[in-house]
Parts: C-alpha cells; structure tokens; sequence
C-alpha cells in the first residue's frame, strides 16, 4: 500500500495524539495563584508554580490570559 502510495510505513501508521483544551481549568488555577501571590507573581512564576501542580503550560499562554483576566502584577506597575 505504501508503496502504491509513495509515502513512508510511518506516515501511514501515524496516529496524532489527542489534546485536552482545559482553558478554563487553567485560567482557574492562573487566577488562584495569583490571589495567593498578593498579586506579585507574574508569568515566570506562575509557570513554575503550574510546572509544580503538574501542568506544562507556557510563558506566552499565561500571559494572554492575565491579560484577558485584566491580572497586573505589582512589580510591573511602574
């Protein structure tokens, strides 16, 4: 079949693999730690402490939803 087809074994046997979209439980957790900051954590923190609960989410992601959420931090408040 493959070679009918001219493609790779692996190509055929490819299975992508499937994905949660768990935004709100995220955006929960974004919300909690930063309340549990007193409003200091920023995105690097909040990445590590989400790394810590067992989730990969990155820096990027974080801070769109901050911003969705209207979450400053004091540190950045000039």
């Amino acid at each position: 079949m493959c070679a009918v087809l001219q493609i790779p074994r692996s190509t055929y046997y490819y299975q992508a693999k499937e994905y949660k979209n768990n935004n709100d439980e995220v955006t929960k957790l974004i919300i909690q730690i930063f309340k549990d900051s007193r409003n200091i954590y920023s995105q690097r923190k909040i990445t590590k402490e989400l790394y810590k609960s067992g989730y990969q989410v990155s820096r990027w992601r974080i801070g769109r939803i901050m911003k969705e959420q209207g979450l400053v931090s004091k540190y950045t408040v000039a």
